[in-house]
Order: structure tokens, then sequence, then C-alpha cells
């Protein structure tokens, strides 16, 4: 599947979005390797801290429908941004631990911007289960 083509998925996400209180709508696109989408959006809540981010939303659905780590090959995300949406602190965490670290990350605007990246680009020093030991 090209870049393009998970971008577009993305968009198909960030369709589903409900953002009334920020108006930043983001979707995003978790591809299995058997080739299952899962698509993700924002959903946001009156009380801010209760909002889940597409990036999530898309990786728990994965894991709702019986996938694991090893499953997954690609993320894709994408808002009405200048440059490319990055995930946030939260999204890279759950990304770290949740998503493989040799996966695809597409990052994408909605003017057709795209950069390609990794969970190691995005989260060098990850906290993860050695950080409890």
């Amino acid at each position: 599947m090209t870049n393009e083509e998970i971008v577009a998925l993305a968009k198909k996400g960030r369709e589903l979005s409900y953002s009334p209180y920020s108006h930043f709508a983001v979707g995003a696109v978790v591809i299995t390797k058997d080739g299952k989408i899962f698509l993700g959006a924002n959903i946001e809540n009156a009380s801010y801290p209760l909002c889940m981010c597409a990036e999530r939303n898309a990786i728990y659905h994965a894991y709702m429908n019986g996938y694991s780590k090893e499953d997954l090959q690609v993320l894709g995300l994408v808002a009405d941004t200048e440059d490319v949406c990055t995930p946030c602190g939260a999204c890279r965490q759950v990304i770290s631990e949740l998503f493989p670290s040799d996966g695809k990350i597409i990052m994408a605007n909605m003017k057709g911007k795209m950069k390609e990246t990794s969970i190691k680009e995005l989260l060098p020093f990850a906290f993860d289960c050695s950080d409890l030991q």
C-alpha cells in the first residue's frame, strides 16, 4: 500500500472525529500484516482529560479485535495542520509499547505533505517495562 493510500484511509478516520471544542479533527489508521484496516479518530469531551486521540483509538481498535503488537505494520495519521501532524506525548508512549519498533508511521496533513518515520525516531528514550524492574 502506498503512503498516499495510507493517508487516504486516515482521512476517512478523520471524518469520524468528534471535536466540538478544539475543532481539531485528527484521523488515524492502523494496518495489520494480514491487511486488516482499523480507523481511529479523536473523540473529545468537555472534561478535556477524558479525550482520546485518533492514534490510540486506532491501535486500541486493533487490539480489541484480537490483534497484538506483532500483527501491526503501519500507522498513519492526518490533520489540517501547516506541517505534518505528529503524535502527542501520550500517543508516543502508547505507540512505543503497543506498536512494533520497526513499524512504519506516516504523518501527514490535509494538503498532501507526508513524512515517514518510526517510533524510535519519535520517542528515542521511551519508558518501558524494563524501567519498572
